[in-house]
């Protein structure tokens, strides 16, 4: 078993960093006896959880190797099939969760998908139970509904919701306009992901996520690359939405939408794609230091993982060792020296 004890290094610890002080990994978790470990000197270095991307699409295995090299030791895939490539993902670095299949109305974009199987595909609530069913059969982590437009009517959004509800699992909504970010608030889903392009969010709806205790992951990276990359100006709703939900108390988590196919003139890649979007969160109103939870300690939390996202003894040794201090500059977590994952060395 290895143990090494990262000494002189100061620790991200959710407020801030501390003085410089001594973490030892010890096999896959962290520990806290540095005696007989190989000593790694870390003087002026920054020590961070593994970071998370609570939103991507995997593809391919490369899509792994650059998540990692990144840092990102925990990645939320929102959306991938068959079953077999997903397991595919499983057991390896980063470590994935996974929607499976998702729920999408017939006609719109997503239905257009190449590839999309026609069982994602719903046009009445009836068809809810069923769908989430086989979901959980295929060990989709947690079910999603993509809400685009009124091509799924109201009925059949809350049954989605509920169901995945009634068999334990989190719901997370995609939402990408102000009444598709409504009908998923409406509708109860755990998380929604995306922010509006076409009007920012209004109090009402920010105040009622706050009362039912949901989340935003709003890939602000995804929207920009949407708007002022291809010549729209909707990018500024987007970021004055994240502004409205951090001022409402609303969590924000940090999630890029990144996906490999070729889909956009100015792709969002994985894994460099989300220290651009701790920036964007910055720009949006996110103090660097609650920039940083949204990438660690909120989506460990709010997605069920509680062996993660923080660096304290007993916990899995995901880490990563950066120049500088992000808590005042955010660009800092990009400047990776090194990174683990539960205690083995990345790359």
């Amino acid at each position: 078993m290895t143990k090494i004890a990262l000494t002189g290094v100061r620790v991200f610890d959710g407020t801030g960093l501390t003085e410089p002080t001594t973490v030892v990994i010890n096999g896959s978790l962290i520990g806290s006896d540095p005696v007989g470990a190989e000593v790694l000197d870390c003087a002026g270095a920054t020590l961070l959880p593994g970071l998370f991307d609570a939103h991507v699409h995997l593809l391919t295995p490369d899509d792994l190797t650059a998540l990692a090299a990144h840092g990102v030791t925990t990645a939320l895939d929102m959306a991938c099939w068959p079953r077999e490539r997903v397991d595919s993902f499983r057991g390896q670095v980063p470590d994935i969760r996974s929607a499976g299949l998702p729920a999408i109305g017939p006609g719109g974009n997503h239905a257009k998908m190449p590839g999309m199987p026609e069982e994602a595909i719903l046009t009445s609530s009836g068809q809810a139970a069923g769908f989430v069913a086989r979901r959980v059969t295929e060990g989709s982590d947690y079910i999603k509904v993509v809400i685009e437009g009124d091509l799924l009517e109201q009925p059949t959004i809350d049954a989605v919701i509920a169901e995945g509800k009634a068999q334990g699992k989190l719901t997370v909504a995609h939402a990408s306009s102000v009444d598709a970010y409504q009908r998923a608030v409406r509708a109860g889903a755990d998380v929604v992901t995306h922010v509006p392009r076409d009007g920012v969010l209004d109090a009402a709806t920010t105040a009622r996520m706050v009362e039912q205790g949901q989340v935003a992951v709003p890939t602000l990276a995804m929207m920009e690359a949407l708007t002022t990359k291809v010549g729209a100006d909707g990018y500024a709703f987007s970021r004055d939405s994240v502004a409205a939900l951090y001022a409402a108390g609303v969590p924000v988590l940090a999630g890029t939408d990144a996906f490999s196919a070729p889909m956009l003139p100015f792709p969002v890649v994985q894994g460099a794609s989300l220290h651009h979007e701790l920036e964007l969160l910055v720009d949006a109103g996110l103090s660097a230091v609650d920039a940083v939870r949204a990438a660690t300690e909120l989506p460990a939390r709010h997605f069920g993982l509680p062996d993660r996202g923080a660096v304290w003894t007993g916990l899995r040794a995901d880490l990563v060792l950066v120049e500088g201090d992000p808590t005042h500059d955010i660009t800092a977590t990009a400047k990776i020296h090194r990174v683990w994952a539960a205690g083995r060395v990345v790359g």
